[in-house]
């Protein structure tokens, strides 16, 4: 067995098929040890740090940093016998211009082939995620063909690798990918590209076993359920524009999911936003006592705090608001994963917290430190960010009053927390200044109606009006 060993960039998340490299964390030559981390990668869900998959050294770098590159393809080759004496070169090898490592080199997509999954179904994951004893399942990228898988290289410099035969095409059929023949009209094709639906996946009720509009929105809607809202910065000030006084911005990465997920969620499900001005005034004080008890001393409080616990006790109030629309069916959720917009050096992004309504209030709030603070260190895996049911967008801390969310796909409420300002308010048949915040709650119409969305939102603003009284009426 060769002593050199290719790393291919592994599975990154289900659905995703490619990665920029944003930073390699070593060089050529280096030496490195299992598990270390060896390169930044950029998906459309999150920037991830990649360990190494053997101990050994360096020998060669295939892309460079700003490359894209398909999930399966080789990275990098590691020597993981350093100390054992040269390499013999292979006498058939053929040289890679150091100038064309940005080239992507392409896998063959085979059983026991680079890129592949090995004997016995098993791939190659990322730490976290375990390995899977089935195949990955990936939606093909358009114009994606079978390419040579590339071999072991055997020397640093220049790169080398030996040739390898091409994998034979399987033959397509009708549906353009192998397999059985797919049935369904033109509209619903065009359906289910638009909503990046892979109908080669689905099993139609129609006529024949033909595809339906409605098997296309089905799949949709459990595609966005699994699917997290991501939000990407503006314009950096001092950008470089051109003669034209124009920049151009690739869409790509999480801008490009942020705006399939918006633009998916905006024109499926029917928004209705309602807001709610609430005098917090009782909160902030009680706030204030919280910090001052000896064991929350360390504890990070902030109204966001309380407006979490608030929609957590609301929900258990008004379980139908923690859904998702799935075509025929509504599936109410006996768990709240709970999304937190975090501000980042990549944007803002929405990690959740797991089940988040069985922690207690202690418990909460190290959660949301934990999450706050993952985030602005960039280590938030897509995993952090996948599955939530209901989410919270803090605008307040940019001095926002309130805003229109749209709803993260698959989630039937968000709610928008607007700034505390000190503001004239009628108290006690007295005009006072008061600790004032307005609240915006957007929801899904075909699941939660007008007295549901009004009631739930009442209860978010009564407990953040009085959450003493409100923790010994409700809990």
């Amino acid at each position: 067995m060769s002593r050199i060993k290719e790393f291919n960039l592994p599975d990154l998340g289900e659905g995703l098929t490619e990665g920029e490299i944003l930073a390699w964390l070593v060089k050529v030559g280096d030496v490195i040890e299992l598990n270390q981390p060896i390169v930044e990668v950029e998906t459309a869900k999150a920037a991830v740090e990649i360990p190494a998959k053997w101990a050994g050294q360096v020998r060669s770098i295939f892309h460079p940093e700003g490359a894209t590159v398909e999930v399966g393809t080789p990275i990098i080759a590691i020597d993981t016998e350093p100390g054992a004496g040269p390499v013999e070169e292979p006498a058939a090898a053929t040289a890679i211009p150091a100038a064309a490592e940005a080239a992507p080199v392409e896998a063959a997509i085979a059983p026991g082939l680079t890129g592949g999954p090995a004997p016995g179904g098993r791939t190659a994951v990322l730490v976290g995620y375990g390995p899977r004893t089935t195949a990955a399942k990936r939606r093909p990228r358009k114009g994606a063909v079978p390419a040579q898988a590339s071999a072991p290289v055997a020397a640093p410099a220049p790169v080398t690798a030996a040739p390898v035969a091409p994998v034979a095409p399987v033959a397509p059929a009708a549906n353009g990918r192998g397999g059985a023949l797919v049935l369904a009209k033109p509209p619903v094709r065009k359906l289910a590209k638009d909503l990046g639906v892979d109908l080669a996946g689905l099993t139609g009720s129609g006529p024949l076993g033909s595809i339906t509009r409605e098997d296309v929105q089905r799949a949709a809607a459990a595609l966005a359920a699994a699917e997290p809202l991501t939000v990407t910065a503006p314009v950096t000030a001092g950008a470089s524009f051109g003669a034209d006084r124009e920049q151009r911005i690739p869409v790509k990465g999480v801008r490009k999911l942020t705006a399939e997920n918006m633009s998916r969620s905006a024109f499926t499900a029917p928004h209705v936003t309602e807001f709610l001005t609430v005098d917090v005034t009782r909160a902030m004080k009680a706030l204030d006592r919280l910090r001052g008890r000896r064991e929350w001393r360390d504890v990070r409080v902030s109204p966001l705090l309380l407006v979490a616990k608030a929609v957590l006790l609301a929900v258990k109030r008004h379980p139908m608001v923690n859904s998702t629309w799935a075509g025929d069916e509504i599936v109410v959720k006996d768990y709240v994963n709970l999304g937190i917009a975090a501000a980042t050096e990549r944007g803002l992004i929405v990690p959740n917290i797991k089940d988040a309504g069985r922690l207690t209030l202690r418990e909460l709030a190290d959660a949301l430190t934990d999450l706050v603070q993952t985030a602005k260190a960039g280590k938030t895996t897509p995993a952090d960010m996948s599955a939530g049911t209901l989410t919270i967008t803090n605008v307040g801390v940019f001095g926002v009053d309130t805003g229109t969310p749209i709803l993260p796909p698959g989630e039937s409420a968000i709610l928008a927390f607007g700034a505390v300002r000190e503001m004239p308010w009628v108290h006690k048949g007295k005009v006072k200044p008061r600790q004032v915040t307005t609240l915006g709650l957007s929801f899904d119409h075909r699941i939660i109606d007008g007295e549901l969305g009004s009631t739930f939102l009442r209860d978010i603003g009564d407990f953040l009006a009085d959450p003493e009284a409100a923790l010994l009426a409700w809990t």
